[in-house]
């Protein structure tokens, strides 16, 4: 199979000339002193609707015929793709509609209709919204603009490797997020080309990892199912001609779980002051994972900033649960006046906040004169947490998880 070519890139990028902004790359010194060496992320969240997506959908439709420009476009998405699409089809002056998941996030769906194009909500994953835009595809001769799997965004998606290697040279590594692979595909053409020595690392989350079974394989695997927060590389399988580039180009590929992809969303919005979904995350989450994997200088690509304010709210709980900010115990207290303050006081002093108390007098499981407190606290981090636990039986409670 064919892959897209270096000089394809390039035309890439002259396309897209004053549509898709250079996106800055920051520096971090916090995921630096973990990698033994500089980390930059590549601040794709800071694009245009958003994410990276924008890139390649604008250079497929500004291609179109205007034969195909009048017939307009149909895309699937769980969001970020749908609003490059959306944007990138005004900005050409066509038509697009947009087949979503059911359950994509509604800010997500409000800006892909803010920026024109109609949205039809079906199925329950990307692929199922797929099938639905095919058969728009074939029934009103709309042209698909597929997520990934074509030449075209591929080129534009890898104009994102070009920055890379003009803003950070000296660069040894470049982790990027993987769902279909277009982003990867894109960055592995340009970054291979312009220095064959760096080392390009693709991240999967755990519970979406299409990619390791299918290098496996030798070619495109379709997984039975998949469950991720990181909705944006929640994909079954990635595409034929993805899977082409990343099995040539691509030197490893890692998956990261939920935790770690939670972890480092709350990294990147505490200590780098930057909103990413958690599939922007990835790349942050595998330098978490394991810091001393990949070559420094490393640039850890974020890929996209859209989500759900709900989800950030969980996810960031989430977070500081995995990182030892939290903690959740019952403990039994006798049943008379003065206990629960007695207790709430000597998490007080031990410098705990506390998050939420709840006082139970009647259980099956409490004899008389007991009562049960259910205890949500919020910790200076895992040994803050340790600490309070050993006050607790010190002080003769019985702590067992919340």
């Amino acid at each position: 199979m064919e892959l897209v070519t270096f000089e394809e890139v390039g035309r890439a990028r002259d396309a897209l000339a004053g549509v898709a902004r250079v996106t800055p790359v920051e520096g971090s010194s916090v995921l630096g002193a973990l990698a033994g060496g500089p980390v930059w992320l590549k601040c794709e969240n800071l694009q245009r609707t958003g994410s990276f997506k924008l890139r390649g959908a604008y250079v497929r439709i500004s291609r179109l015929s205007a034969a195909e420009k009048a017939r307009g476009v149909v895309a699937a998405s769980a969001g970020n793709h749908a609003q490059g699409v959306a944007l990138a089809a005004r900005l050409v002056g066509v038509t697009a509609t947009v087949f979503m998941p059911a359950g994509a996030p509604l800010p997500k769906i409000e800006a892909t209709r803010g920026y024109g194009a109609e949205v039809h909500l079906v199925g329950g994953t990307v692929d199922e919204a797929l099938v639905a835009a095919d058969r728009h595809a074939a029934e009103h001769g709309a042209v698909l603009v597929h997520p990934f799997d074509h030449p075209d965004v591929i080129a534009g998606q890898g104009t994102v490797g070009l920055e890379i290697v003009d803003q950070c040279p000296e660069a040894r590594t470049i982790v990027v997020a993987v769902g279909g692979g277009g982003l990867i595909s894109g960055i592995a053409v340009a970054a291979k080309a312009a220095r064959p020595d760096l080392t390009v690392v693709g991240v999967q989350a755990e519970g979406a990892a299409a990619v390791p079974p299918s290098l496996r394989a030798g070619h495109p695997v379709r997984l039975d199912r998949y469950a991720t927060m990181a909705d944006g590389i929640a994909v079954g399988s990635p595409g034929a001609l993805t899977f082409a580039h990343i099995a040539a180009l691509v030197d490893e590929v890692v998956t990261v779980g939920e935790e770690w992809l939670s972890r480092a969303l709350l990294l990147c919005l505490e200590r780098a002051k930057l909103v990413v979904e958690p599939a922007g995350a990835a790349a942050v989450a595998a330098l978490l994972a394991e810091p001393g994997r990949f070559e420094p200088p490393v640039v850890a690509v974020l890929s996209g900033g859209n989500i759900d304010p709900l989800l950030l709210d969980k996810v960031i709980q989430h977070g500081m649960a995995a990182a030892g900010r939290y903690l959740s115990v019952r403990v039994r207290v006798r049943d008379r006046p003065g206990e629960l303050a007695r207790l709430l006081a000597l998490l007080a002093d031990l410098g705990a906040n506390v998050l939420d108390v709840e006082h139970r007098r009647t259980a099956a499981n409490l004899v008389i004169g007991e009562a049960e407190v259910a205890l949500s606290v919020e910790t200076r981090g895992a040994e803050h947490r340790a600490a309070l636990s050993s006050a607790l039986r010190a002080a003769g409670y019985r702590p067992f998880p919340g």
